[in-house]
């Protein structure tokens, strides 16, 4: 319900800008480059790599619930899907020349395989941190 005393705000998007505020920027060659962009891509230079975060994943070996068996987990990943979870599980588990899986968003590779795990973690942009024991 609306108040007798309150105005109604129109919302059909009003009249229009009359002017393109980026218009004068069209006819310049020499713009500066945006972020992430360095001169030298620019000017046609090598470019250098820049090293992608994607954020911490936890490593660390545990033989809980597994009849003492050891197994190194990746855990705490944020923004990734299962089927890009499942490719890292493919590439750790080539690396390590083990087994491994990926269950209920956690990637599990067969033995104490740490070091492995947070090599290819790095190469793929992720920031691993040993947690636990």
């Amino acid at each position: 319900m609306s108040r007798p005393d309150q105005a109604k705000v129109a919302t059909d998007g009003g009249a229009g800008l009359g002017q393109n505020p980026f218009g004068a920027l069209a006819g310049l060659a020499n713009l500066p480059a945006g972020p992430g962009v360095s001169a030298g891509v620019k000017q046609g230079f090598t470019a250098v790599e820049t090293e992608k975060n994607r954020g911490r994943v936890d490593v660390l070996r545990t033989t809980a619930g597994r009849g003492g068996k050891t197994v190194t987990v990746a855990k705490n990943f944020t923004g990734i899907g299962l089927p890009e979870k499942e490719a890292l599980c493919k590439k750790m588990r080539g690396a390590a020349g083990c087994g491994g899986t990926v269950k209920d968003g956690v990637i599990e590779i067969q033995g104490d395989q740490r070091e492995i795990l947070m090599r290819v973690l790095r190469e793929a942009g992720f920031r691993p941190v040993q947690a636990g024991g």
